[in-house]
């Protein structure tokens, strides 16, 4: 059987408590050869989907090994628990089946096996059904990692069967593109659902982004950006369009939290118009106050 001898781990568990640092015991008791790697905690607390594109942005430089990631709002329910095999059984991600999990397997290829994680042999005893992390997820993980094979922690499962993430998708809607804010870095970038091959190849260099009330015009904020390769190019207060370092093309300005001065958060809709390549372009005035 393989043994692996990393866990990669996310949660929502944040670190002022012990939660994290009792899973992690738990796992090093059953596994003492393991390291465990923290990729972040700092997931807000229940957001499924944030979860789900952390760990999904995570996926392709973690090590060979166990990724367990735990952001469980329906712990102690009958969502299910899971362990799925990935990268020809090069990796195995286990988690709720909530859809956390969902984007982290299409980027590592796709699920090749999943298994329930029914089995109590392969559980810790507990007074209570609401540390799953502790109680079932961390201790699958430590087993797998001894080369406990996926069918001793519970029945198989038909991968289509497992819930799909929500990550949402850009539209075209006549000649904009309409996109939504993902995720704001600690730096205020503001990273939308857009590639550089979603925009239009006629598309020049000038933009403009249109957000806030899409049904009250009074609301809306107007401004105009440009496609930057790096932030210096930003310099002097610009707002752009750059790609960041996961591929995705994200709001950002130079030095500056592009996110607090336009008041972006998640899940914000910006819609991207194409002002060509006219450096003098007009550019509409903004709506104060809008946050």
């Amino acid at each position: 059987m393989i043994r692996f001898d990393t866990v990669s781990f996310l949660t929502d568990y944040g670190t002022s408590d012990e939660f994290v640092g009792v899973v992690k015991s738990v796992i090093r008791d059953i596994a003492t050869h393991v390291t465990v790697v923290d990729l972040t905690h700092d997931v807000a607390p229940f957001d499924v989907r944030a979860g789900s594109l952390a760990l999904a942005r995570c996926i392709g430089y973690v090590p060979s090994g166990v990724v367990l990631g735990v952001v469980d709002p329906g712990v102690g329910t009958d969502r299910r628990a899971v362990a799925i095999e990935v990268a020809d059984g090069a990796g195995v991600i286990i988690g709720p089946d909530n859809g956390l999990l969902a984007p982290a397997v299409a980027m590592a290829g796709g699920a090749e096996r999943a298994f329930e994680l029914t089995n109590v042999e392969y559980q810790l005893r507990a007074a209570g059904a609401t540390f799953a992390g502790r109680d079932v997820f961390g201790p699958a993980a430590a087993h797998v990692c001894n080369g406990v094979d996926l069918a001793e922690l519970g029945p198989e499962i038909d991968p289509v069967l497992l819930l799909p993430g929500t990550v949402p998708l850009p539209r075209v809607d006549g000649d904009e593109l309409v996109t939504e804010v993902l995720w704001v870095d600690r730096f205020g970038n503001a990273q939308l659902n857009v590639g550089p091959d979603d925009l239009p190849a006629a598309w020049g260099r000038q933009l403009q982004l249109r957000f806030g009330s899409p049904t009250d015009p009074t609301g809306t904020t107007v401004r105009r950006a440009r496609r930057a390769s790096n932030f210096a190019e930003l310099a002097g207060g610009a707002v752009g369009l750059v790609l960041d370092s996961y591929g995705m093309l994200a709001v950002a300005m130079d030095q500056r939290s592009a996110a607090d001065e336009l008041g972006l958060v998640v899940n914000d809709q910006v819609v991207l118009v194409d002002l060509g390549d006219d450096e003098a372009a007009v550019e509409t005035p903004v709506a104060f106050g809008r946050r």
